[in-house]
């Protein structure tokens, strides 16, 4: 038995534990453990991927684990970080008869479950994505909810209008046919990169500048440089 074909397996529940992780720190309300757990269990993510196309150990267990590990990193627990943060924001506001309102962030862990179950089934995303990636999703409301946790204080209506307003949009954008480019590259090159090298620069110039909001803006330049991009395609 060859201890390598484990590997990918091995990181991919790495990214799994990372996920649990994630969801217990935004259930004690320490969003920032629950974003950089996040974090992490994104670069595990991206990892066990890797592992395997460099060892060549692909195997069906390795499809579904990675799938199910996914949904507790990047469905459930930036559901709950949302959740703590529109239930904190309800609290403020003092009225009790809107703490029902918290729940609607249960959305996130929904549709990226139904984003994942229809990824494994569609074999046109095999270069790039149709419809909002869960790891770019769980990333954008992990780190939006740790930036806004400081701010409900003197902003609580309009964190918990928007928040539910944006969760329910990008929610949708997890399993509509927007058509959204992958990060994986087959080369270094500048050619066929271009939209991959201007978010990178563009997000670390982000997180130097705003920290952890910066994360949240980078994926939304992400959803900005698609649209773009499928427009000129589309000319």
């Amino acid at each position: 038995m060859h201890i390598t074909k484990h590997i990918p397996n091995t990181i991919t529940c790495l990214n799994l534990s990372s996920g649990c992780f994630a969801t217990v720190s935004a259930l004690q309300g320490n969003l920032g453990a629950a974003i950089a757990w996040i974090i992490i269990a994104a670069i595990f993510d991206f990892s066990d991927g890797l592992a395997a196309r460099l060892l060549k150990a692909y195997s069906p267990l390795g499809k579904e684990l990675d799938s199910l590990s996914d949904i507790v990193s990047f469905g459930v627990a930036p559901g709950m970080s949302l959740y703590v943060l529109l239930k904190a924001a309800a609290s403020s506001l003092g009225c009790g008869g809107i703490h029902w309102l918290a729940y609607l962030a249960f959305a996130i862990p929904v549709f990226s479950g139904l984003r994942l179950a229809k990824f494994n089934i569609d074999d046109r995303q095999t270069t790039s994505f149709i419809g909002m990636p869960v790891p770019a999703h769980a990333l954008l409301w992990g780190s939006l909810s740790y930036a806004l946790q400081p701010l409900i204080a003197s902003n609580a209506l309009c964190i918990l209008v928007a928040c539910l307003a944006a969760s329910l949009l990008t929610s949708y954008l997890l399993v509509s046919e927007i058509p959204m480019f992958s990060m994986k590259v087959k080369t270094l090159k500048w050619k066929g990169n271009e939209l991959r090298y201007l978010l990178v620069c563009c997000g670390i110039l982000f997180i130097v500048l705003f920290g952890f909001l910066g994360i949240a803006g980078s994926i939304l330049l992400y959803i900005i440089l698609s649209l773009i991009n499928n427009n000129l395609k589309t000319k």
